[in-house]
């Protein structure tokens, strides 16, 4: 078993050579290999009606738990095979892994930028064009708020409910690739999790993993970004791993879709990116155009707020951590900052499409 760890260094080999060629990650693996792979077998573990990942998940923890017992044990008695054995078989597991995961999606980080495969360019913006976005951004979602369903408390609420809007999800990728063909993909339906309260504590929306190639989303947050955090998700299992423009795939996908849920909740998701990084340069401003928010946006974000809230702790500090540490071993070395750099996207968008 112990062979397996050539896969380390196999790994890490493929990862150095893509840093350098992005226009073969893109053109080779990302839109042949990966879709050739990933497509087949996210249909087959589409099959089940659960999400097969949380599955191997538990199986996954449990192995560790029993093999880090058996390892304590076995260097309290001093037991030197049983040490050395247990050492391989850590090694290989965690060998074939990393591989897997390189080789299955992870090269996915080093390929060329969205802005290049949407023909968006990269100017420079200023303080008042990030200005006129929100503005822009405010007046769309005040008006398809007005459209939505309510609760008794008066948030909205998914007209059709979740699983619905799970079930008919790709049907919204299917809108998106008739103008950028670049999200064409037949893949597995997105999972809502079982531990969906788990993942709130840990202050996950949404989680894809690529050893299923399955798009896993949160179904205890609540609806108004629930449809965006599953297009984001199904972003990844389209082969775009990099966080801001799976967030901007979320917000563009849900805009072109028939579904008037679909719209706001990635309008919403681009308003809270671009209205937090107004606050970051003109408090003021951002301040004054919270104030054009109408009362369905205002308790729908409260509502937002106030469901995050109540799972801070050392939980979610150690997931946001370690969720860090990920993206920064992974080419993002913006870390979660990631997450907010969707809105340079935005706003080329803004001006390209939507100005002219």
């Amino acid at each position: 078993m112990l062979w397996t760890a050539v896969l380390i260094p196999i790994s890490l080999a493929l990862i150095y050579a893509a840093k350098f060629y992005p226009n073969i990650i893109e053109n080779i693996y990302s839109r042949r290999i990966y879709k050739f792979i990933s497509q087949p077998l996210s249909k087959i573990t589409g099959i089940f009606p659960f999400s097969l990942a949380e599955l191997v998940f538990y199986i996954f923890f449990l192995w560790c738990i029993i093999t880090l017992i058996k390892l304590l044990l076995s260097i309290i008695a001093v037991n030197k095979p049983m040490i050395f054995k247990l050492i391989k078989e850590i090694v290989a597991v965690l060998s074939i892994l990393f591989f897997m995961f390189v080789s299955l999606w992870g090269l996915n980080y080093y390929r060329l930028p969205l802005s290049q495969s949407l023909n968006l360019t990269n100017g420079e913006y200023t303080k008042e064009d990030l200005k006129e976005l929100c503005i822009y951004l405010i007046d769309k979602a005040n008006t398809y708020r007005d459209d939505v369903k309510e609760n008794s408390r008066g948030v909205m609420e998914l007209s059709q409910g979740k699983r619905y809007a799970v079930s008919n999800a790709y049907k919204i990728y299917d809108n998106i690739a008739k103008k950028y063909p670049v999200f064409k993909g037949n893949y597995g339906k997105p999972k809502i999790v079982m531990a969906s309260k788990l993942m709130s504590y840990a202050g996950i929306a949404g989680i894809f993993i690529p050893f299923t190639i399955e798009a896993n989303v949160n179904g205890d947050m609540p609806d108004a970004v629930f449809p965006s955090s599953m297009i984001h998700e199904m972003a990844h299992q389209r082969g775009f791993a990099r966080e801001d423009e799976a967030n901007f795939i979320a917000f563009l996908t849900c805009i072109y879709s028939d579904d008037v849920d679909f719209k706001y909740s990635g309008t919403l998701l681009a308003l809270i990116h671009s209205i937090n990084t107004l606050y970051k340069v003109d408090k003021d401003a951002a301040v004054e155009l919270t104030s054009q928010y109408g009362p369905g946006l205002k308790k729908d974000l409260a509502n937002i707020n106030a469901y995050w809230d109540k799972f801070e702790g050392p939980v979610e500090r150690a997931s946001t951590k370690l969720n860090n540490t990920y993206l920064k071993a992974n080419n993002q070395k913006d870390g979660v900052q990631s997450y907010g750099r969707m809105v340079d996207l935005l706003l080329s968008y803004y001006e390209s499409e939507i100005l002219h």
